[in-house]
């Protein structure tokens, strides 16, 4: 699948878990919501995709997680925050440069249906 169809495919999936769930829960019931939804359109998820941590030549084990990974291209942050703030796009973009993933998605379900493509 083409990242902009795919990215576009997530956030339509990421508007549907809002408009059922609604915001005030947690980012963790999002994240499971927006697998299954994801799930339910056919397409592949990681959750909690650990990714390791290398620093100056020597392995540090699982430096973060991945709160969504998208047929293995797309990245999905998961937020549930009165208001994105630059430290959370700052986290994406040092997720995508770490694990070598060219396309992220910020999405904030305690927002009206909004996300960030980074």
């Amino acid at each position: 699948m083409e990242i902009n169809t795919l990215s576009g495919e997530v956030i339509g999936a990421a508007i549907e878990v809002h408009r059922v769930l609604g915001p005030g829960l947690l980012e963790s019931a999002y994240e499971l919501a927006l697998e299954r939804e994801l799930v339910l359109r056919d397409l592949r998820i990681e959750r909690q995709k650990s990714v390791p941590l290398e620093y100056k030549g020597t392995a540090l084990g699982d430096g973060f997680r991945i709160d969504l990974l998208v047929e293995g291209l797309l990245i999905v942050e998961i937020k549930a925050v009165e208001s994105i703030l630059p430290i959370h796009e700052a986290q994406l973009l040092t997720y995508l440069r770490l694990s070598d993933t060219r396309l992220g998605l910020l999405i904030n379900f305690n927002e009206k249906a909004q996300s960030r493509r980074v």
